[in-house]
């Protein structure tokens, strides 16, 4: 406390008393921030974004498509591969079967036994005393040249396949020879080991009508 020059006491603090007024530059305010605020983000990031999704969708999707699309190409080309290897046996039959010398029967027999199974193989060891009997006394001899083959129908591995061939014969009542476009019926069976089960149209190369 002191006295001043009309004598009256004054009393001097050291520091501002509380509630004084803070200067304004040295007060600091927080930003405000309305209750439920979201934050922004740039429209270019959320298109990158939503892209690089799409992109991703977009691929597992061609990906899919891809093996999908590669499978049945794969199992398109597996069966035609097999129908041409089913065409290719039964071709290769029907021609060892037209193709006939009376003087050898035996390996005419062979051919119509080859590569058929056991039960087919039977069927001709049980004709071939008849079918020499009439082609050794007309001096049948044959020869035959592949026309075309195609498979009709396929059961599981089973094929179908109709062989048209060119068969040129001489015999004894015509020596001069004739031809005629003959067609067999031949099934393979591929789960058998491409062998063959049924012929059909073998005596239309033959006189045995």
């Amino acid at each position: 406390m002191a006295a001043n020059e009309d004598g009256e006491q004054t009393v001097k603090l050291d520091k501002e008393p509380e509630g004084t007024p803070v200067p304004e530059a040295a007060q600091y305010h927080a930003p405000a921030r309305s209750p439920g605020a979201t934050v922004s983000l740039p429209l270019s990031a959320l298109l990158l974004g939503a892209a690089a999704v799409l992109f991703a969708v977009l691929a597992g999707v061609f990906g899919f498509l891809w093996v999908s699309a590669k499978g049945d190409l794969d199992d398109k080309n597996a069966q035609a591969a097999d129908n041409v290897h089913a065409e290719q046996v039964a071709t290769d039959y029907a021609i060892g079967a037209a193709t006939v010398n009376y003087q050898d029967i035996n390996a005419w027999v062979a051919k119509l036994k080859a590569n058929t199974t056991p039960q087919l193989s039977n069927k001709f060891d049980a004709t071939a005393p008849k079918l020499e009997q009439i082609l050794v006394p007309l001096k049948w001899a044959s020869t035959a040249t592949p026309i075309t083959a195609k498979v009709i129908s396929d059961d599981n591995g089973v094929y179908k396949v109709n062989v048209f061939v060119n068969v040129s014969s001489t015999n004894a009542q015509s020596p001069e020879g004739a031809q005629t476009t003959v067609t067999y019926n031949v099934t393979v069976d591929q789960k058998s080991d491409w062998k063959i089960t049924d012929v059909g149209g073998v005596d239309g190369a033959l006189p045995l009508k």
